[in-house]
């Protein structure tokens, strides 16, 4: 008879006394024994690596296109300024919208954090 710390072990395994004498299929025994917040962890891995796949496509259009539109839209066209400021005034526009991204991806990530933390608190 195992004890102690190796008794718990084997059986979250799924192979306590009482089931070495039943055969049940192993994938009935490991659906009963998964731990709980097996799906959960998975579910947030997805969450987070759809997030992180979403801040990063905003980071490279958002900057790239705010670039070329307001070079070309803004400041060369509706502005009438030249070739080379409209360059200078643009790069700062791209540099705004990246702090923009950044800005809004830490807030989104903090909140999802502090989601998870409640709800695992719950448990």
């Amino acid at each position: 008879m195992l004890r102690g710390k190796s008794r718990l072990n084997v059986e979250w395994l799924g192979y306590s006394p009482g089931l070495l004498l039943k055969q049940e299929p192993l994938a009935h025994t490991r659906a009963l024994r998964t731990p709980r917040g097996h799906t959960r962890n998975e579910s947030s891995l997805a969450s987070t690596l759809k997030t992180l796949l979403f801040f990063t496509a905003l980071m490279i259009t958002v900057p790239i296109g705010l670039y070329f539109t307001t070079k070309s839209y803004i400041f060369e066209g509706a502005l009438g300024m030249s070739n080379r400021d409209s360059y200078f005034y643009a790069a700062i526009v791209a540099v705004v919208a990246v702090h923009v991204v950044l800005a809004l991806f830490v807030y989104v990530a903090w909140n999802e954090g502090s989601r998870q933390w409640r709800e695992g608190k719950q448990d």
